[in-house]
């Protein structure tokens, strides 16, 4: 069986309502955007990398790195809209939908992502799931949480505990906690954008909630996640410190 092809599309945006700026902010030496790109960039199952941008500084930022950047549309209301406009023109056979706010992520679990939907060709979507880290809360609304059939389907995303553990049964499933990584088929980018949004989506306000209730499956592949995006500025001096810890 020929090798599936697959491109990692990083979309980013100036604007942000947290951390204005974010994709550029360069306490480390070099901007945030460029760490994400180094990460994708090793990941073994990716043969390209690619930013989606509608900010001409972030455009130029990345081409002067030595990166692949687009310019899309400014009008976009989501990263998986502005990621589609690029697929659009792409040949490749899967699409990876790496956060350009992840400058943690591990290359070996999009690699397992990535590994798994092409093992999958039944299936249109995949997604990763990690077991919470210590000092994790749970019951933090803004940790989305992820319960998954034993053949690994997605069966439901919430923000809420799930499962609850009714009984207080010491072998009862724990709470794991979703990744932000998705992975396409190319192929089904434009359909997930023609699904209607949805009861339960609005209700969470969690987009992966529309290919669910519209019937399409996600897989979801298992893996320790460390990494966690960075949505404010107190993220990203946390993140500059571990980083001159390095050094």
């Amino acid at each position: 069986m020929t090798p599936l092809r697959v491109a990692a599309v990083i979309p980013a945006r100036f604007a942000s309502t947290r951390f204005p700026g974010k994709p550029l902010a360069d306490l480390t030496g070099k901007p945030l955007i460029l760490h994400v790109l180094d990460r994708a960039a090793a990941c073994k199952t990716v043969s390209r990398v690619i930013v989606a941008t509608d900010d001409v500084r972030i455009h130029e930022t990345v081409l002067r790195a030595g990166f692949e950047s687009r310019m899309t549309r400014a009008d976009h209301p989501n990263g998986t809209s502005r990621i589609a406009e690029v697929a659009e023109t792409l040949d490749e056979d899967l699409i990876v939908n790496i956060q350009g706010d992840e400058p943690q992520i591990e290359p070996e679990l999009v690699d397992r992502t990535v590994t798994l939907l092409a093992s999958r060709p039944d299936v249109n979507m995949a997604t990763l799931v990690s077991p919470f880290a210590t000092g994790e809360d749970p019951a933090n609304p803004n940790i989305v949480k992820c319960v998954c059939a034993v053949d690994g389907r997605a069966l439901y995303f919430s923000r809420s505990v799930i499962p609850f553990n009714r009984d207080g049964a010491p072998d009862a499933a724990q709470p794991m906690k979703h990744v932000g990584l998705y992975v396409y088929r190319r192929s089904f980018l434009s359909t997930f954008l023609a699904l209607s949004p949805t009861p339960l989506e609005r209700t969470e306000s969690l987009e992966q909630l529309r290919v669910l209730e519209h019937g399409h499956t996600i897989l979801c592949a298992h893996g320790e996640a460390h990494f966690t995006g960075i949505d404010t500025p107190e993220q990203y001096a946390a993140f500059v410190q571990r980083c001159r810890g390095r050094l």
